[in-house]
């Protein structure tokens, strides 16, 4: 009876890893690898998630437009784009062919409060669109953190009208006073206190570099990046 009671536990841990993961759209098929990959913007660094490598996913720029196609779940970002206090961090996010990398929806989004980007003790906050109307807020601190348990609908979200379909989202996030707040398509879909994003475990601080990201198996373009003040 143990050995069964043993490999029932096994089974429920493995499926809950299933849900956390399909939650970020994390491994839940395989990630492929980009042909001729890598960082092509001066200036720019990226961080893949878990054993992913930078160098299997890609990020160029054409004049003010950045074109991503992942790989692995990658977090980009300049070091020289910092912000602090009361900001807004917006940038509009493009899948020009909705899901054409993967057979369902994956997200993509801005990056704020990143200290220690690129090392072991990393931490920071996004908030991701999904192209079916739906988006999540989650973090690294350096392990992941949940601040939304799972995708949440809003009708504020764009919905493409099917795969390979064009989608846009315009995203934003910002920090205000004691809230920071997540909005899309010009709708606040999100308010989360301050005192429960910051702490062990958690953001070092909501001050810190900004960016953005995408999920593993996904291309899009982003334009517009811009942190502006109060």
């Amino acid at each position: 009876m143990r050995s069964v009671h043993v490999s029932t536990l096994a089974v429920a841990a493995l499926a809950l890893a299933s849900q956390v993961a399909a939650a970020q759209g994390g491994m839940d098929e395989t990630t492929r690898k980009v042909e001729g990959g890598g960082i092509k913007v001066p200036g720019w660094m990226g961080k893949a998630d878990g054993s992913g490598k930078v160098e299997e996913a890609k990020l160029t720029k054409e004049g003010n437009v950045f074109h991503v196609m992942t790989g692995p779940a990658v977090t980009y970002w300049n070091p020289a784009n910092k912000a602090s206090g009361d900001y807004t961090v917006k940038a509009t996010f493009t899948e020009a062919k909705y899901m054409n990398l993967n057979d369902h929806p994956h997200p993509y989004g801005i990056v704020i409060g990143g200290n220690d980007l690129g090392t072991d003790t990393q931490s920071l906050l996004y908030c991701e669109a999904y192209g079916n109307g739906t988006f999540i807020v989650r973090g690294f601190g350096p392990a992941p953190f949940g601040v939304q348990r799972r995708p949440e609908a809003n009708e504020a979200i764009h919905k493409a009208a099917g795969k390979d379909q064009p989608v846009t989202q315009d995203i934003a996030m910002s920090v205000k006073g004691d809230k920071v707040t997540c909005s899309i398509n010009g709708t606040v879909v999100g308010t989360y206190d301050k005192s429960a994003l910051v702490g062990p475990g958690k953001l070092k601080s909501t001050d810190g570099v900004y960016g953005f990201r995408f999920a593993h198996n996904t291309e899009g373009t982003v334009t517009g990046l811009t942190m502006t003040k109060p």
